[in-house]
């Protein structure tokens, strides 16, 4: 009825809204302002009220939503509001606006009432060990939880409570509590009731500490009872070993032994506790009460040590503080904090105690400075240390102390230096006499370097031993040549620290380093086993130096020294031969170079110069070597050949034969000349020139009947050695003839032994010079043709005689034409005739025409009478 009572309601105000409104309505982009109640939170339409559908008017579509009075409750995408997250009763505010131009009204307003809700009475149940219970948690699971702005009234005291906190301590049974939210505009005032059940909780009492010493007689407390040490507890509880010393056997035992709990376990807390169980366990949970049973050891502090900080200075009394430092070391002292008795010696001593923390086997604590006011030695003692509260133990300190000194400080009146000389570059020392006031100790001195080199606040450290001491001066602070001053400014006792003020000087002469800068070293490459020069520029005006150097690479050495003599700014040395005892590449590094005259020098590097010691190659594999004398070989034909082999006429020579000297059979020293030079020892070879005779020709010589037609074979025979002889037409580079080629007139045939045991032609020859004429005998006839064609056909192109030039070598033709005209004259070395017109003038341009022609033969030999005939010429 209520529900449908307020949707009647909210028909009723829609009307009465709009009855209200002016007859002419202008333009409102929001639409109208509207209100609305919401009574019944608890139903689910309280979760999404349509806002935007609660706007008067026709507003656009698109606009924003503010929730004016952070409710909560208002979804700004949607314009939907969930009542139920409101968790106060109240009205609120939201505001619907829209951008658009064109709107009297941009923004539109909802108020919304929100009625009161009070929950759904419930239960809860609580211990009694809870001092305060918050009535809210009744409502725990409840959906939606009530809101948070009512009031709480207390129906089993009858009284109103100022908010919802219920002091629960020692109560016990129920308790009722009514919530109320009060009415709001058309909403009615809700309550809901609840029930608290409180259950008593258990009591384990008040526990209260035993504190013992082990090394004392526990014999009192073998049998001790543990509820000796409680108070106001329940009854039938129970007692809880939490240490596990063993002691508590069941569950009505309480009494343990201490003597034998700290015989085993020796000195710590040890804790037990009472149990007192829970009547109602899944209310209340059972309650305990611990007891402690703190057993102590004697504290021996033998072996720890005391130092107190910090040693001062005599100006630093003013204003110096003082800690002092205790280190169990071995010593087992739990950490805590104790009471430290102690004791200063000294005119203004005294006993004091102060409460210190012992953190990590450290106790540290500042001291009274009124102790410490004048130079001396002060004796801090330990005298006690001691814990906080019941010491049941005396402890065991032994002897603590440390000494603290307040030293004077150093003074340097009547001191000097004495001057030195040393070179640039180079550290030096610098001696500090008649320090009569300086006590003997180690120091630390400040100085400052001003002159030809400048350098300001270094420290240096000194012995002073009967006012005599030094330091040394970095050679880098002495850069510049020339006269520096050096003052020390300040000295500080090393072991005190106290430092005084000082102006104390002393001149340094400083002699310029040798200048390395176009400093240069040269060897050249050779062969291994010369002697190797160095050759060193860029000395300047140096007279006389001392270089050191060292040897890296194929061959090493130490450093070797030597002293040159300074020629315009060059010198050389030779490197020693037991330094260069391997091939390859070997490095010369300078290492250092010292001017003799001034005794200074200078550590160089970077200046260094490689150079090769090439090996000797070995002496060459050579044989003794065999050759003709025909083929005229020469040095350039012997083996191995290559451009690094030389030959030599002996095993001293120093010339090499040329390629083009003809070998001999004789003795020959080769030697090899590496790509760098380098030549080996000479291997001496055999050479042997082998040769033969030439042939000779037999008494019958070189004549032959040409008509017999002789070969190359009838020349062999001719000679004295048929069965080796070969012949060539040429005397040089000839081609070698078959037996078979036939001879031929005037030729010249140059005749070569050949021995097949040593496989050489002889180097001379025989020249034979062939003549074919020899035809005396009458069965050499010869033909003489009657024509010829000469047509170019290859074939009777020539008019020739055969075999006359050998019957008749000195014969001559003549060839006429029937007019008795010259047209051809031929001999032995012109035998043939073409046809061509050679004699007679202005015939036929030269061309003999076909015909008849004549011929006349001379024959020239035994008065043989001339032969005439004739002959056809046709083309």
């Amino acid at each position: 009825m209520v529900k449908n009572y307020y949707k009647f309601l909210h028909i009723i105000l829609f009307f009465a809204f709009f009855s209200i409104l002016p007859s002419k309505i202008y333009g409102q982009c929001a639409g109208q302002d509207n209100i609305f109640t919401v009574c019944d939170i608890h139903d689910t339409s309280s979760q999404t009220i349509n806002l935007f559908a609660l706007l008067g008017g026709t507003p656009q579509l698109g606009g924003v939503w503010t929730d004016d009075d952070k409710s909560g409750g208002l979804n700004l995408n949607t314009g939907n509001l969930n009542a139920q997250v409101i968790r106060r009763s109240g009205v609120y505010h939201y505001t619907y606006t829209v951008t658009s131009g064109g709107c009297t009204d941009n923004s539109a307003t909802i108020e919304v009432t929100v009625g009161g809700y009070s929950g759904i009475g419930s239960r809860a149940t609580v211990c009694s060990s809870q001092l305060y219970f918050n009535l809210f948690q009744a409502f725990s699971g409840v959906d939606p939880p009530p809101q948070i702005n009512g009031h709480w009234h207390n129906d089993t005291t009858n009284e109103n409570l100022p908010d919802s906190s219920f002091y629960i301590k020692g109560l016990q049974g129920n308790y009722y509590f009514t919530y109320t939210m009060d009415a709001i505009g058309s909403c009615p005032a809700q309550s809901s009731q609840i029930i608290v059940s409180v259950s008593r909780a258990p009591e384990a009492g008040e526990a209260g500490d035993l504190t013992l010493c082990g090394d004392n007689d526990l014999t009192p407390y073998t049998n001790f009872d543990l509820f000796s040490l409680i108070s106001g507890q329940d009854p039938g509880g129970f007692w809880r070993d939490d240490s596990g010393t063993g002691e508590i056997v069941g569950i009505a035992d309480h009494n343990i032994d201490i003597q034998k709990i700290y015989t085993s376990y020796g000195a710590q807390t040890y804790n037990f506790t009472y149990v007192v169980p829970s009547p109602n366990p899944t209310v209340c949970p059972v309650d305990e009460e611990t007891v402690q049973i703190i057993l102590q050891k004697k504290l021996d502090f033998t072996g720890a040590t005391v130092e107190v900080t910090s040693d001062i200075c005599e100006t630093e009394i003013p204003t110096a503080t003082y800690f002092l430092t205790i280190n169990k070391n071995t010593a087992v002292i739990p950490d805590g904090t104790y009471l430290v008795s102690y004791n200063v010696s000294g005119p203004r001593g005294g006993t004091r105690i102060d409460r210190v923390a012992f953190v990590n086997g450290v106790l540290r604590f500042q001291m009274n400075s009124s102790y410490f006011q004048q130079v001396g030695t002060f004796r801090v003692t330990i005298l006690n240390i001691y814990g906080l509260g019941i010491q049941a133990c005396q402890n065991i300190i032994g002897d603590l102390h440390d000494d603290l000194i307040i030293s004077p400080n150093p003074d340097l009146q009547g001191a000097r230096i004495d001057p030195v000389t040393t070179c640039q570059n180079k550290d030096v020392l610098v001696t500090i006499s008649n320090a009569l006031k300086l006590a003997d100790g180690d120091y630390d001195i400040v100085y400052n370097i001003r002159g030809a080199n400048s350098s300001t606040a270094r420290v240096a450290r000194i012995t002073s031993v009967g006012g005599v001491s030094s330091f040394v001066i970095p050679g880098n602070l002495l850069a510049v040549s020339g006269t520096s001053v050096v003052t020390i400014t300040a000295i500080t006792h090393v072991s005190s620290q106290c430092v005084s003020s000082a102006l104390l000087q002393g001149n340094i002469l400083i002699n310029p380093l040798p200048n390395t800068t176009a400093l240069r070293i040269q060897i050249p490459d050779d062969c291994f086993g010369k002697t190797f020069t160095a050759s060193v520029t860029g000395l300047g005006s140096l007279t006389d130096v001392t270089l050191s150097y060292t040897l890296s690479g194929s061959n090493t050495s130490t450093v070797q020294t030597i002293v040159l003599p300074v020629t315009n700014g060059n010198a050389s040395f030779t490197i020693p031969s037991s330094l260069l005892l391997n091939t390859g590449s070997t490095t010369i590094n300078v290492t250092n170079l010292k001017n003799n005259i001034t005794t200074c020098d200078v550590n160089v590097s970077g200046i260094s110069d490689p150079f090769l010691l090439n090996p000797i190659p070995a002496a060459p594999l050579a044989s003794n070597q065999v050759f003709c004398k025909a083929e005229d070989k020469t040095i350039a034909n012997l083996e191995p050949i290559g451009a690094q082999y030389k030959w030599y006429i002996s095993a001293v020579a120093t010339t090499p034969l040329a390629a083009n000297y003809v070998l001999k059979s004789e003795n020959y020293f080769i030697r090899e000349t590496s790509s760098a030079g380098c030549t080996s020892e000479p291997a001496m070879i055999l050479v042997t020139i082998n040769d033969i005779p030439a042939p000779i020709l037999n008494s019958d010589g070189p004549n032959f009947c040409g008509l017999d037609n002789p070969t190359i074979l009838d020349l062999v025979n001719r000679t004295n050695s048929r069965s080796s002889v070969v012949w060539y037409d040429a005397e040089v580079n000839g081609n070698l003839l078959p037996p078979s080629t036939p001879l031929i007139d005037k030729r010249t045939y140059y005749g070569f032994d050949f021995s097949s045991n040593t496989g050489c032609f002889s180097d001379e020859n025989t020249a034979v010079t062939v003549s074919l004429t020899d035809c005396d005998s009458p069965d050499y006839p010869f033909f003489i043709p009657d024509g010829f064609s000469p047509n170019g056909d290859g074939v009777n192109d020539s008019f020739v005689i055969p075999d006359i030039d050998f019957l008749y070598p000195d014969y001559t033709i003549e060839i006429f034409n029937r007019y008795g005209n010259g047209m051809y004259k031929g001999k032995k070395d012109k035998p043939a005739w073409d046809g061509m017109n050679y004699e007679a003038k202005g015939v036929g341009s030269g061309i003999a025409p076909n015909g008849v022609y004549f011929y006349i033969i001379n024959f020239n030999k035994d008065n043989k009478p001339p032969k005439q005939g004739r002959l056809y010429l046709n083309r």
